[in-house]
């Protein structure tokens, strides 16, 4: 059987396809991804003003989809679209023109042959944990094959937390230190049977996009002019002109919005590539006061429990990093000495060092690893020991770490919620008491062939003793 998800995220729209055994439809240790593709052109929030124009994009990737799945099974198969913050943002800002791009959404699956299951906007905190969901059962931490190949959850495996950053949001999820402690942020999950309580929290405006567009502004506001703009967060030398509605046009910017404000005037910004001034720009994007020095709330006035154990890091945060060529997980010491480096570049020599140059993402990188760095030392408390706990990753296998798994998981009832089908054969203390004793059992009846062996072969060697001393 397969299942479609479309992530209709801020800057684009991913869609995945996920497959598993029919005769095992509950069997969801055997759920993989099959295919992905990226729709081109921006996210689906893009659209508001002309909604109809969206669906033409879906075309190439949905008749690719419809290449992979066998036609007997197209009308079996379900679609689902979650829209994230992107979205979000726009039903706050205008609610009839994100209704009207859910709409034009609605209509173009009714004419495609799968089995649409209809198009919503999801919570932050339900983007956080589908995350979380799907980093860990990609990770094997919920089940795995015992020796008597059923599912089984392991026996003191941990969790991993799951770090999410988008294009207007940004997520952080995991267990902590006292799950039973009624945190407002966290959620009881049950997940195979099994109760996890997990902290979860949804930064609208931390995504990566809004938060360049909020930094623009910032520098906008500061600056002398109104047409020519230093940012240091830019390559040295580059020079690019931005339409005002592009930085201020946002929700996440109406209060940096300057009085004069002209959507459609251009604005020139010139990159100075100081790593230093960067840090402390991308630092003012942060409210750090709000506070007041209490240890479990970092920033913003958001209350977060300790970090604890193993991260994922996916999405935005694993594409920066590969820029800054890291990979897996590296030290802080690492991270700033590459980011630095990085962020001391001129736009030319950066032509050279990116494995794959896109003007729009190249020059925002630099951005990028300074937001990320004062995102998770200052804003999530992680420091020098606890970062190399931090495992940016794009996917494990072939399947994307992206909440769009465990979301269709979810949508899709194949999570049992019955304990008994991957409850262990026998409590793991009993089972290493058998064990113990069968093995000492063992050893004692070895101990007691070879006494037998050696008794026998005494025996016989006496009697031919015996049998040459016999007198003629």
């Amino acid at each position: 059987q397969y299942g479609i998800v479309l992530d209709a995220g801020s800057s684009r729209t991913t869609v995945y396809v996920y497959e598993w055994p029919a005769e095992k439809e509950n069997d969801t240790g055997v759920v993989s991804q099959t295919f992905k593709c990226n729709v081109k052109g921006p996210g689906i929030s893009s659209y508001e003003s002309n909604p109809g124009a969206l669906a033409k994009p879906f075309d190439d990737c949905l008749n690719k989809v419809k290449e992979r799945i066998p036609v007997h099974l197209h009308k079996n198969t379900s679609v689902y679209l979650g829209a994230t913050a992107g979205m979000r943002l726009l039903r706050l800002q205008n609610e009839t023109a994100a209704n009207e791009v859910l709409a034009s959404i609605q209509n173009y699956f009714r004419a495609q042959p799968f089995e649409f299951r209809g198009a919503q906007i999801i919570t932050g905190p339900e983007e956080g944990v589908y995350g979380w969901i799907t980093a860990n059962y990609l990770m094997g931490n919920f089940l795995e094959r015992n020796l008597w190949r059923t599912w089984v959850r392991p026996y003191r495996k941990e969790t991993m937390g799951a770090l999410d950053l988008g294009g207007a949001s940004t997520q952080i999820s995991f267990i902590p230190e006292d799950s039973q402690e009624n945190f407002n942020s966290t959620l009881q999950v049950k997940l195979y049977g099994y109760n996890y309580n997990v902290y979860t929290h949804s930064f609208q405006c931390y995504g990566r996009d809004e938060a360049e567009k909020r930094l623009l502004a910032l520098l906008f506001q500061k600056s002398n002019t109104s047409s020519n703009v230093d940012n240091p967060c830019y390559p040295q030398n580059y020079n690019t002109a931005l339409t005002m509605k592009h930085f201020s046009g946002s929700l996440c910017t109406q209060s940096l919005r300057p009085a004069n404000y002209y959507p459609n005037q251009l604005v020139n910004f010139h990159g100075t590539g100081d790593p230093g001034l960067c840090q402390e720009v991308v630092s003012l994007l942060f409210n750090f006061t709000a506070c007041r020095d209490r240890e479990d709330c970092p920033f913003n006035g958001i209350h977060q429990p300790k970090v604890k154990g193993n991260f994922v890091a996916f999405s935005g945060f694993y594409y920066t990093i590969n820029a800054l060529n890291l990979s897996g997980h590296f030290s802080l010491a690492d991270f700033n000495s590459s980011m630095w480096f990085f962020c001391s570049q001129s736009w030319a020599q950066l032509q050279f060092m990116l494995p794959k140059f896109e003007e729009i993402y190249a020059r925002s990188y630099c951005f990028s690893a300074n937001f990320i760095y004062y995102l998770l030392v200052h804003g999530y408390n992680f420091d020098a020991e606890t970062w190399p706990q931090i495992h940016f990753q794009k996917e494990v296998g072939n399947s994307s770490i992206a909440w769009s798994l465990g979301y269709m998981l979810s949508l899709t009832n194949m999570i049992p919620a019955e304990g008994k089908l991957i409850q262990l054969p026998l409590k793991p203390s009993l089972f290493a008491g058998l064990l113990v004793f069968l093995t000492a059992t063992s050893l004692l009846c070895l101990l007691f062939l070879v006494y037998l062996c050696i008794v026998s072969r005494n025996q016989k060697n006496i009697s031919r003793v015996e049998h040459v001393f016999i007198p003629e």
